[in-house]
């Protein structure tokens, strides 16, 4: 798809043009629902996950590196890549750097993208109540999530907000390794 792109940097323009494209456009700005539910053991419940793939179970540093035009096999998305560090490690570190990756070549600013993330905590909990996520969820349903929705934005699905659901998933994936440990499906291998 990016085979178009001469360098690294023609792929970064080419996607910050197209998210300044997207704030003038009309887009959906709200959480796709399918009205069916997982629900956790912690009592926590989310949108189902069926059909929707397993992101978290793709080789990601082999993706990082197929995430970026073919001459720069090299220099590996960084995005996915502190993703599949943090798989291999467990340490919540690369998640960290992950956001800011992101926020880095795909936001305004960080508190541009904190404002926008702030909307999906707000949508969330119209939809399964307020701080849900907060109960309780394995680390590797965020981790899919994120994954899934950083491929789709860089796809340029515009069905929902796919940059901020990245984002709320990193964030989420960070605080539970924080809070509750023992839903974290990577253990920390340093």
């Amino acid at each position: 798809m990016f085979s178009e792109f001469k360098s690294g940097s023609e792929k970064k323009q080419a996607l910050y043009g197209r998210t300044q494209e997207r704030k003038g456009k009309e887009m959906s700005c709200t959480i796709k629902d399918s009205g069916e539910r997982t629900e956790f053991d912690t009592g926590a419940v989310r949108d189902i996950q069926k059909g929707k793939g397993r992101c978290d179970l793709m080789p990601l540093d082999v993706v990082a590196r197929i995430s970026t035009p073919n001459e720069h096999l090299d220099n590996p998305d960084l995005i996915i890549g502190n993703i599949a560090l943090f798989k291999d490690k467990g340490n919540d570190f690369y998640l960290y750097q992950a956001l800011y990756y992101f926020a880095k070549h795909h936001c305004d600013s960080i508190p541009d993208m904190l404002l926008e993330v702030s909307k999906h905590f707000e949508e969330g909990a119209e939809k399964y109540g307020e701080n849900n996520w907060q109960k309780g969820l394995p680390v590797k349903c965020y981790i899919n999530s994120a994954v899934r929705h950083y491929l789709k934005y860089l796809r340029g699905d515009e069905d929902e907000p796919h940059d901020r659901a990245f984002c709320w998933n990193i964030m989420c994936a960070i605080w539970t390794c924080d809070h509750k440990p023992e839903l974290n499906d990577y253990t920390v291998n340093n």
